[in-house]
């Protein structure tokens, strides 16, 4: 490490700066000794091409790693091993912000953004994903060539592209990208891009509300699930207090994944979720739910200033996100011999266990924090024994 400190050209001066940093987020001695390494290759490679840290950026990062492999040096960072460093200078306001290269995909895309959140006001998730859909779709049926040409999208574009859509998602999923596709193409028309509504042209998705059972996960399912986390390391610590919160108190992925420490009320034993469209509502903590987040918190959080209740495992350490939600439910599945399921599936088996218990629609609808009592009617056809005994003879079906 000494080194280090003696040989690392331009960048010497943040050695110290950038040990604590990595160290912040979870990067073992070891891995922060190499990179360290890395630091002082790059501020003595600087040196000797006359560039100052404001100078940094990708292209003289590619520059760097291809001028050590033409030297003939065994170890060679790849480029991904290069972002911590970049990103730390930048944070340390040494290197200027990275400046994307905008296409004209780009650029419209940005302006659409902005036509969501101002125009439109919709939450950041849902901005993104209505700009996911609208990014694959201009990118599919407006790119002609090398060329960019939106004005020439017609109804045969629109169909092709949510034909594509409908035959890989669910009936749901394509509902919404029904949604999202109608939203850009509202957008094209009202900025002048393309003459037509095209809106009208995209076709509505068949599908008749509650005309399916939820899917059915039992009580035993669900311990088998808890049952499987490793308890005697972080991840299985961290994993199981995740299914705990999804199994107990029937929380959506991106709710996990929000939850703050101050949304932890320990003397009122209170529980503040953040919902859908900015809702927030307080749920009873549960016992065993409270002593699996204390099991957590115990355990060790790393950077132990952080805000967010859960967080990743592995460094970059940081709040989770909604996906890895997902991720642990399915490893979860795979240890218990289950069939892989969605963390979604955990809230439907939450409902269906209150039916079973005898719990009416509107206090599901409560602990599902459910707008609509009619989404929860839903789960009203769980019980099928309690079905059975209203139903009434098929006519005939005696004779």
């Amino acid at each position: 490490m000494s080194g280090t400190r003696r040989k690392a050209g331009q960048l010497g001066p943040q050695v110290e700066d950038y040990r604590a940093w990595l160290a912040q987020r979870g990067y073992t001695p070891g891995t922060v000794r190499s990179m360290l390494k890395d630091l002082g290759q790059v501020g003595l490679w600087m040196s000797t091409q006359g560039l100052e840290a404001a100078q940094l950026d990708e292209g003289r990062m590619t520059a760097f790693l291809t001028a050590r492999q033409a030297s003939g040096y065994r170890r060679v960072p790849g480029t991904r091993a290069m972002v911590p460093l970049l990103s730390y200078l930048r944070e340390a306001g040494l290197t200027p912000d990275a400046k994307p290269l905008l296409t004209p995909l780009g650029a419209l895309l940005g302006q659409y953004r902005s036509w969501l959140v101002q125009e439109r006001g919709l939450a950041a998730t849902t901005v993104l994903r209505y700009e996911n859909t609208a990014r694959r779709f201009l990118r599919e049926q407006a790119s002609v060539g090398d060329g960019f040409e939106p004005s020439t999208l017609n109804g045969m574009d629109v169909n092709a592209f949510l034909l594509r859509e409908c035959a890989r998602v669910s009936a749901g999923s394509a509902k919404g990208r029904v949604a999202e596709l109608r939203s850009v193409l509202r957008f094209l028309y009202l900025q002048g891009i393309t003459p037509l509504r095209l809106g009208t042209a995209v076709p509505p998705v068949g599908g008749w509300r509650l005309a399916t059972l939820p899917p059915e996960m039992t009580a035993g399912d669900v311990q088998l699930l808890l049952d499987g986390c490793d308890r005697s390391t972080t991840i299985g610590v961290r994993d199981f207090a995740i299914i705990m919160v999804l199994a107990r108190l029937g929380l959506r992925s991106i709710e996990v994944a929000r939850l703050e420490l101050r949304d932890v009320d320990w003397r009122a034993g209170e529980l503040v979720v953040r919902g859908k469209a900015g809702r927030r509502d307080r749920m009873p903590l549960s016992g065993e739910v409270g002593e699996a987040l204390v099991a957590y918190l115990s355990a060790g959080r790393n950077p132990e200033d952080a805000r967010h209740l859960f967080l990743t495992c592995r460094a970059p350490r940081g709040p989770i996100r909604a996906d890895l939600v997902g991720d642990v439910v399915e490893r979860a599945c795979k240890r218990a011999g289950l069939p892989h399921v969605g963390p979604h599936r955990l809230r439907h088996a939450l409902a269906a266990e209150l039916l079973r218990r005898g719990a009416g629609l509107v206090a599901i609808s409560q602990v599902l924090r459910h707008q609509d009592l009619a989404t929860t009617a839903l789960y009203a056809k769980v019980d099928l024994d309690s079905l059975r005994q209203v139903a009434q003879p098929w006519p005939g079906a005696l004779q």
